[in-house]
């Protein structure tokens, strides 16, 4: 489906900017920056990063904000370091990283904001890329709200001690590191956004509406339908065009015009009621 071109101030609205966020600064502080710079009502992030980790930050604006549930739960992948204790030959590290890899049990640290209660979680993978005596390069790719640092902790515990030393994440859900700004060419957008010249932030602004196509599926809606379900009616079969897709949330759309996120409804004459309307 191909996005007409929106006026900025449109954009600004309902668009999600990828922030390389460097080390120092909280999550927050990061989308609170964005906010002040562009003289927004509201920005959030999705997923936070400690203050000494680096990398992929998408920052939502405005309206997009409400997307946050629909993004946030998605597959992690960080690049670190563990720096080992003690020397540990290749063999054994790889058998404890693999002790650590599949469905974990783990509590989160003291200090984070979330309950401290165990859950489970899955590593997906856990591997080294490189080593250089005892700090070892890896990659790791985990399901939303695992804590890299306790994995390091626990690989640690199995092998004589070992420790995180860095960490920058490289994607999170559809949002990847190659296509992240760092703050200084956001700075120099917004710069010269407001000297009259768009084109820069017009060039980091990703519209939500085709975030939202990369992570659910669409159904179109009938032009007549439009008025009501932007009221958040229920959407009925006489509004479709098409048949229903398996999943269970869905977003719909008139042409390019993104309408609602919808979730199935199993009542007589309601086929699903809307989860965020984009009125």
């Amino acid at each position: 489906m191909e996005m007409q071109q929106k006026p900025i101030q449109e954009l600004l609205k309902f668009s999600i900017i990828n922030i390389d966020k460097p080390t120092g600064p909280t999550s927050f502080q990061i989308s609170d920056f964005v906010r002040r710079s562009l003289d927004l009502n509201k920005t959030s992030h999705f997923g936070t990063l400690d203050p000494q980790v680096t990398g992929v930050l998408p920052v939502a604006l405005n309206r997009s904000c409400r997307l946050n549930e629909y993004f946030m739960h998605r597959d992690k992948v960080y690049v670190g370091i563990m720096r080992l204790h003690k020397d540990v030959s290749d063999s054994e590290l790889k058998k404890a990283m693999k002790s650590q890899t599949g469905e974990i049990t783990q509590l989160p640290p003291l200090r984070s904001s979330v309950k401290r209660a165990e859950r489970v979680r899955e590593v997906k993978k856990f591997e080294i890329i490189e080593r250089e005596g005892k700090d070892v390069l890896f990659i790791a790719e985990v399901e939303a709200g695992t804590y890299i640092r306790r994995i390091c902790d626990d690989i640690g515990k199995e092998i004589g001690g070992a420790h995180m030393l860095e960490l920058r994440r490289t994607r999170a859900s559809i949002f990847g590191e190659k296509d992240s700004i760092d703050l200084y060419k956001f700075e120099q957008a917004v710069e010269e956004y407001k000297k009259g010249n768009e084109n820069l932030l017009r060039n980091i602004l990703i519209p939500a509406e085709s975030c939202i196509l990369k992570v659910m599926s669409s159904v179109q809606v009938k032009k007549s339908s439009i008025k009501q379900l932007l009221t958040g009616k229920p959407l009925m079969k006489v509004d479709i065009q098409e048949v229903l897709p398996e999943e269970e949330i869905f977003a719909i759309f008139n042409n390019n015009q993104f309408l609602a996120i919808m979730k199935k409804s199993d009542e007589k004459d309601i086929i699903a009621r809307p989860e965020f309307v984009f009125n």
